[in-house]
């Protein structure tokens, strides 16, 4: 595949200097595009190659704009900078200088250092509210915060993953200058700002591509939102992979996690992108990507990825901890401690492996650090698309959780938290969109739909009760609130866990990898991995509600025991337990082979 030949463009208004703007808008089903200001001046843009519709012109930073097509339709720039409201509303030029940089020696953080917070801007009151938790965030022990897609949406509620401008930050949250805000505030105290990005769709409402742009789609192939996105065209990867650059290095964020990529029929692509960032990007300058790939593509992090969201190991601990085997929780019912001890020791649990469907999926990945792994207990997914939104300690054992957050915190694999989880908040996370009319009567119904596979919604009466995606009290029943009085039990463990972390297995991750994981019990698993300063990590865990036997911990420090020291009998692993140690490398032998 080429890289961009001349005659191509940056997609839409890019400013050439303070008075002047440059429109581009490929439109190769249209045969007249005009840009039509809202102060009524309309310029036709000037048709070019393969598509192309250009004009550079007089024009301020600040103007609001709509392209004409074919002088029969009015549509939002497809890569608008910003929003002057909804999507369907004027775009807005945008001076991508205009923000003065407080931080801008800011160089990032190792991968090594990653311990992510997923949070969801709207729910939290938008950009700037989102500031109001960073220095509580540092305090615990968070080193990075994820936000969830901000890319301009239909309406001012909404998942995120509904975006149809990639390029414009959400009006309801803010203006892209607050958004540097954050993210600059977020680099003042040391921490990364990582970006939630879709680019295997778009959302159904203001997305009007499929007019004037069908070689945006490739008809013969669909995804579960439609035709998939053709990326074997120049000005479709270049869209993407420019909207990657721009947020990377204009907004300055610390990484972008790639939603769904399974969904994208073109590895070329992916592949393409990666590369292109990793020229872009000053070498002193720390970028993390990671996708979420339901495919287990090991070969993908190999290929410029740093790593995967782990859903094989989530889904293991989920069963272990609930035992609920409904749905794609199906999988993993038969043999979930099996599944964690391959988890633990290998990275995925299906490397190949025959799924409920009967399909092969994923690939080995017993090679790859166990940094390539992102895991966690919850994250909006595992949540939300619960049918009320319930979090997990609604439906665990408190003590059986407690230790499992041992092992999310202090494994050698990147922790990522879902905002809330550090405190037990009580509000659940349900699924919320702002749609209105006949696509809110679709997805209030697909919604419900959905849920058909699982035992306690299989009567059609008992899928009503599932909250409207579309009425204003779900959005604000998933807002979380900060308990005010000290500090709750919960977020003691997370701090104590994360100090631990810091001080033992960040600075010992770079070069770790995992040595084996055995099956104590049922419920339980002994975990060992060779850290890259020699040292041994050991992780026991019990989920179980019986004692297990297992071997001591012998010349080992100990890093963390739940129950606390003194309530476990020598070699029984107590119910909901953990244990964790670190064995110090055995020291060098001198060259006559005797020890020093």
């Amino acid at each position: 595949m080429p890289l961009r030949t001349l005659e191509t463009w940056p997609h839409g208004a890019i400013m050439l200097d303070a008075e002047h703007t440059q429109f581009a808008l490929w439109a190769p089903d249209a045969f007249y595009v005009s840009v039509e200001l809202e102060n009524g001046q309309s310029m036709p843009l000037l048709p070019q190659a393969d598509g192309w519709f250009v004009i550079n012109t007089r024009c301020e930073a600040g103007t609001r704009y709509r392209y004409n097509i074919d002088g029969e339709l009015e549509v939002p720039d497809p890569a608008s900078r910003a929003q002057n409201g909804d999507v369907h509303r004027y775009s807005v030029v945008v001076d991508p200088h205009a923000y003065r940089w407080r931080h801008s020696t800011w160089l990032g953080r190792p991968w090594n250092e990653a311990v992510i917070q997923e949070l969801h801007v709207g729910a939290l009151g938008g950009f700037a509210a989102v500031e109001q938790h960073l220095a509580r965030l540092v305090e615990l022990g968070i080193t990075a915060i994820e936000l969830m897609p901000v890319a301009q949406f239909p309406g001012e509620r909404n998942w995120g993953y509904d975006g149809v401008l990639p390029y414009a930050p959400q009006a309801s949250y803010g203006s892209p200058e607050q958004l540097k805000h954050l993210i600059d505030t977020a680099h003042g105290h040391g921490l990364a700002v990582i970006l939630d990005v879709v680019y295997n769709h778009f959302g159904p409402d203001g997305n009007y591509l499929h007019r004037y742009a069908k070689g945006f789609f490739n008809e013969d192939k669909h995804t579960p939102w439609g035709a998939a996105i053709d990326f074997s065209r120049r000005e479709v990867r270049d869209f993407f992979i420019d909207n990657a650059l721009m947020w990377l290095l204009e907004y300055r964020f610390d990484g972008l996690r790639l939603d769904a990529v399974h969904a994208i029929e073109d590895p070329d692509f992916l592949q393409e992108l990666a590369q292109r960032v990793r020229q872009q990007i000053d070498p002193p300058r720390h970028v993390w990507l990671m996708v979420e790939n339901e495919h287990n593509q090991a070969s993908l992090l190999e290929q410029g990825y740093d790593a995967q969201w782990n859903d094989d190991g989530h889904n293991a601990l989920h069963v272990l901890l609930t035992g609920e085997t409904d749905a794609y929780y199906a999988d993993y019912a038969q043999n979930p401690t099996e599944q964690l001890a391959r988890c633990l020791s290998q990275g995925f649990v299906f490397q190949g492996h025959i799924n409920r469907h009967g399909q092969s999926r994923g690939e080995a990945s017993g090679h790859l650090p166990p940094s390539a792994f992102i895991l966690f207990l919850q994250n909006h997914d595992q949540i939300g698309n619960r049918a009320f939104g319930e979090r997990l300690h609604q439906l665990a054992h408190p003590d059986a959780l407690r230790a499992a957050t041992a092992l999310l915190l202090l494994s050698p694999m990147i922790p990522l938290l879902f905002m809330g989880d550090e405190y037990a908040a009580e509000q659940p996370f349900l699924f919320f969109t702002s749609h209105n009319g006949e696509l809110a009567q679709l997805v209030r119904e697909g919604r419900r739909n959905e849920f058909a596979a699982f035992k306690a919604f299989a009567d059609p009466r008992q899928r009503e009760r599932i909250p409207d995606p579309n009425a204003p009290q779900t959005f604000e029943a998933s807002r979380p609130t900060l308990k005010d009085a000290g500090v709750s039990r919960t977020e003691a463990l997370y701090r104590q866990l994360l100090q631990i972390r810091h001080r033992h297995i960040i600075p010992r991750l770079p070069g770790a990898q995992a040595l084996d994981a055995e099956v104590l019990a049922t419920g339980a698993v002994s975990a060992r991995w060779l850290m890259g300063d020699g040292s041994q990590l050991r992780i026991d865990l019990n989920l179980s509600d019986v004692p297990v036997v297992h071997s001591p911990h012998t010349d080992a420090q100990l890093l963390f025991e739940q129950p606390p020291r003194g309530q476990q009998e020598q070699g029984t692993l107590s119910p909901y337990s953990a244990l964790v140690s670190l064995k110090a490398a055995p020291p060098l032998l001198p060259p006559n082979g005797e020890r020093e």
